[in-house]
């Protein structure tokens, strides 16, 4: 039996990178979740000289660089900070993940919420590494279906509201300033509270205070966004959450786009054009199959994943119904949840589990891949 995969308890940044199956992974939070044009075109360079060549977007709307080793970190560092890419100061980089409703504009609540937070980052308690913040102000909230501790939305009743991972329903707050305050100090009790031992707030077991009643639901959600021509611009598509920085340089030199919103949907915003890059290795179209697809790193990129996943997601593509997850292991981290049918690495062969998640209990195990295409041809699935 394989052991248990391992769960570290904390998310790669770029001043504390991971250790990865093809070298050290750097992860870059764009800044209000959006970067310039200069910023990609550096980013693409830092991916070329310094990694593999290969960026990802992450469920949390991060980008992360793949193939950093030990000679090449600290050039990239310099490199990084030198386009603000990265904060000078470590410290900025332990304040919890911000995470942005994409699509906002100057003025709206949602960057406005994000500056404030940003200039009290140093109030906020010290919580364990995995928390992150989901600032979701706009007309409608968008996201709900991305992983957050603390979330601050947008009531049915047309106000903001703040409200805690695993609650249906939050507290209502008079303004910007108060959701702010109201965050912060939602942050205390969640660490005063026992929080640092359950990890993350829908693990956490303690009753909310009294000041922080879930009493206010947020509005209905919104859709994602969709892929093609946005308000804001164009809105593309990355096959599994990943491209070649010459791919993401060539899409971006296509167009106008001024600024890149990152989003956690596996979509880029390019913002102010009105041209959409037409550049293989991109998503174009909403009805393209990979979008309901999940696919982890797999191996070699993940020291964890005992099989390549992109592969045979590429062969399925299109193939089955239903939302698809292929997981290089158990942890499952591409999708937390259950999917129509998962395929689960384990002692490099396939496990097959149908509506559940990558660590359920499978109706087939130890399958290769050519197996693994029969076995669903059995089933008519394919």
């Amino acid at each position: 039996m394989s052991p248990s995969p391992r769960i570290k308890g904390w998310c790669p940044g770029a001043w504390r990178p991971m250790a990865t199956g093809d070298g050290w992974l750097v992860r870059v939070r764009p800044p209000l979740g959006q970067l310039s044009r200069q910023q990609i075109m550096a980013l693409c360079d830092a991916a070329e000289t310094y990694g593999s060549g290969l960026i990802e977007l992450t469920s949390r709307a991060n980008l992360q660089l793949r193939g950093v080793t030990d000679e090449s970190w600290p050039p990239l560092m310099a490199f990084l900070v030198e386009n603000q890419l990265v904060s000078d100061d470590p410290e900025v980089e332990r304040q919890p993940q911000l995470m942005l409703a994409p699509a906002w504009q100057n003025g709206d609540d949602t960057p406005t919420i994000a500056r404030l937070l940003q200039a009290r980052g140093s109030e906020l308690a010290a919580m364990p590494g995995k928390v992150g913040i989901a600032i979701d102000a706009g007309k409608v909230p968008v996201l709900g279906d991305s992983a957050a501790d603390f979330r601050i939305e947008r009531s049915t009743e047309g106000g903001l509201l703040v409200r805690a991972d695993g609650y249906a329903l939050g507290t209502a707050v008079s303004g910007t300033d108060a959701a702010v305050e109201q965050l912060i100090r939602l942050t205390h009790w969640f660490v005063d509270s026992g929080g640092r031992a359950s990890g993350r707030m829908r693990r956490h077991t303690a009753p909310l205070p009294d000041w922080a009643p879930a009493d206010t639901a947020p509005a209905s959600p919104g859709e994602k966004l969709a892929l093609g021509e946005h308000r804001e611009g164009m809105v593309v598509g990355l096959p599994f959450g990943r491209l070649a920085a010459e791919t993401l340089r060539e899409a971006v030199s296509q167009t106008s786009a001024r600024v890149v919103q990152v989003t956690p949907w596996r979509r880029l915003l390019l913002k102010d054009c009105d041209t959409l890059p037409g550049v293989d290795g991109l998503i174009h179209h909403n009805s393209d199959p990979r979008l309901a697809m999940d696919a982890c790193p797999g191996a070699p990129y993940c020291e964890q994943a005992s099989v390549a996943t992109h592969p045979l997601a590429e062969k399925l593509s299109g193939w089955v119904e239903g939302t698809v997850h292929i997981s290089g292991c158990a942890k499952g981290c591409a999708n937390q949840r259950p999917a129509a049918l998962c395929l689960t690495g384990r002692d490099g062969r396939f496990d097959v589990i149908i509506n559940g998640r990558a660590d359920s209990t499978p109706q087939a195990t130890g399958l290769s891949e050519s197996e693994v295409i029969r076995y669903l041809e059995s089933l008519g699935a394919l």
